[in-house]
């Protein structure tokens, strides 16, 4: 199993652009077949060094993260809403012992 983890930094990080950006990703679980498993945080530190939202999926092995990185609502839906919305990202990939 390969886990799949990014930090985003909002350029608005009101609470409610906050929850618009979670329910978006959620939105995944039911249109993007290959996740085993999804997860979003949202930080509520608020701290200069921390990053707004956290995003982890769980995908079989890296086959299936090359699919996620191409399936249609994945690119479509998510990755252009984020593209407006997020300010940086920090990623990690790795395989679940």
């Amino acid at each position: 199993m390969i886990k799949h983890i990014i930090c985003f930094k909002l350029k608005d990080n009101s609470d409610s652009n906050k929850e618009e950006t979670k329910r978006i990703l959620l939105s995944m679980k039911e249109n993007v077949p290959m996740l085993k498993d999804i997860q979003v945080g949202v930080d509520f530190l608020k701290s200069q060094r921390s990053y707004d939202i956290i995003l982890q999926v769980e995908l079989e092995d890296e086959k299936a993260l090359d699919a996620y990185q191409k399936d249609p609502y994945h690119v479509d839906v998510v990755k252009a809403h984020m593209q407006k919305v997020m300010e940086s990202s920090v990623a990690v990939d790795y395989v679940m012992d």
